[in-house]
């Protein structure tokens, strides 16, 4: 059963940068896709970002040029660098890693963006 643990979340004001990380149980090498999600009350959790493993990056309209997805293999980590962060940026992040047919997801880190 892969494990996928975020960190990095917080309280920052509206400007501001995070830094959020999921590190895997296992080699990252080994998945199709690793993607971040957010998910606000109410809401459905939406695609923030995602990364292949050819490197091809995909970004939400709404966090272009602010936000930039990024892997390091030697630590089995997957990393949201969140730039510019706005208060509708606030959220639950969540990492979630596929494979084939099968997926993960971690337990989520909040992110809150005051004004």
């Amino acid at each position: 059963q892969v494990q996928l643990v975020e960190s990095g979340g917080g309280l920052v004001q509206a400007g501001g940068s995070l830094r959020l990380s999921c590190v895997a149980s296992e080699s990252i090498f080994s998945f199709d896709v690793m993607a971040w999600y957010r998910q606000v009350p109410g809401k459905q959790r939406e695609l923030v970002a995602g990364i292949t493993s050819n490197h091809d990056t995909n970004y939400a309209d709404s966090v272009k040029g602010r936000f930039t997805i990024s892997t390091d293999n030697a630590k089995d980590t997957v990393y949201l660098q969140m730039n510019s962060l706005k208060p509708e940026d606030t959220g639950v992040y969540y990492c979630n890693f596929r494979r084939g047919a099968f997926g993960w997801w971690g337990q989520g880190t909040q992110a809150t963006v005051s004004s």
